[in-house]
């Protein structure tokens, strides 16, 4: 039996980080606040009083100039794992992100590997107001050449971030700010997770909901409420969007003959309604009901957190609108 021990979320992303540091010399982390202050999100720390500054590497603020940094150092041998303090930030990136570093493989022609790691963070709930609370991931995974990992557990997160950082393509990586402080249970020593094998968080047979991030936990919280009264939930976390395991969602919706989709971007353009385009063809005579989506409505996301928390995707909006489902 596995071991297992308990850390909070932001200290597997740090462990992750540090056994890759001391497993390869190449691997180096950059990015604002990473060094003496150990990252915004306390995902750093130790490491540059471990490693020193040529490989914990605090940077101005300049999300753009950084990014393009990486990718050289990428292409030249070295594995950086890059962190932007918030999606929101990553636009000023755009660039080098979605013009450069998505396609410098594929341009080369396979010559030139790009291992490189772009963490950064999606999800409100910290009244930090429309600039610094999106959830931005809808448009990183428009453009190919990126490989999309939305871990919701710390143990997911650690065993996804060791691929990452071991990946030869880029890899952006997406932490939920809100999970950071919470505690969870991982196994003990070395282990991995491959990218593009979705989690069966709880079986079910009445209704498949495929949820992302953290909204995946809640949505395992609210099947628990909801198999008290009869209605029993099978919960999938695809824990990566790109490459996305379609086999076990399909499989689970042939089965329950529902769906429903959590993602905590804006509703329109959603990630969600890819997934059921995707699908479709697979699971279109197999549904007893339309499949529906659970997302953030399509407005700026306030300060205020009484105007806040109504908009954000919850364990309890989750189980009235399974509720829904079954009564319409």
């Amino acid at each position: 039996m596995t071991k297992m021990k308990k850390v909070t979320y932001s200290q597997a992303i740090c462990e992750a980080i540090d056994e890759e540091m001391a497993r390869d010399k190449n691997v180096l982390i950059l990015g604002e606040d990473v060094g003496i202050l150990g990252g915004n999100f306390k995902t750093a720390v130790g490491l540059y009083q471990k490693y020193g500054d040529l490989r914990v590497k605090d940077t101005p603020i300049s999300e753009n100039s950084f990014l393009g940094m990486s990718l050289g150092m990428a292409i030249t041998g070295l594995r950086p794992i890059v962190e932007i303090m918030f999606t929101d930030f990553l636009l000023l990136a755009a660039d080098q992100l979605l013009n450069q570093i998505a396609k410098i493989r594929y341009m080369s022609g396979g010559q030139v590997k790009v291992p490189l790691t772009v963490r950064t963070t999606i999800g409100a709930g910290r009244s930090s107001a429309a600039q610094h609370s999106q959830s931005l991931h809808a448009i990183m995974c428009h453009v190919p050449g990126l490989k999309v990992v939305v871990p919701s557990s710390a143990a997911d997160a650690k065993g996804l971030l060791k691929t990452a950082i071991r990946e030869d393509n880029p890899v952006l990586f997406i932490e939920h700010k809100m999970e950071y402080n919470q505690s969870y249970e991982i196994p003990e020593g070395e282990y991995t997770i491959p990218f593009g094998k979705a989690n069966v968080l709880r079986e079910g047979k009445d209704i498949t909901v495929i949820a992302t991030s953290n909204l995946a936990l809640k949505a395992v919280k609210a099947a628990e409420e909801l198999a008290k009264e009869g209605i029993n939930v099978e919960v999938i976390d695809p824990r990566t969007l790109i490459p996305l395991d379609r086999e076990t969602l399909i499989t689970s919706i042939k089965k329950t003959g529902r769906l429903l989709l959590a993602d905590e971007g804006y509703e329109r353009v959603n990630i969600a309604s890819e997934i059921v385009m995707d699908l479709m063809p697979d699971i279109f005579y197999y549904l007893d009901n339309p499949p529906e989506r659970l997302c953030l409505p399509n407005v700026p996301l306030p300060f205020s957190p009484a105007l806040e928390f109504p908009l954000i995707p919850d364990q309890e909006k989750l189980y009235k609108r399974i509720k829904k489902i079954f009564k319409d």
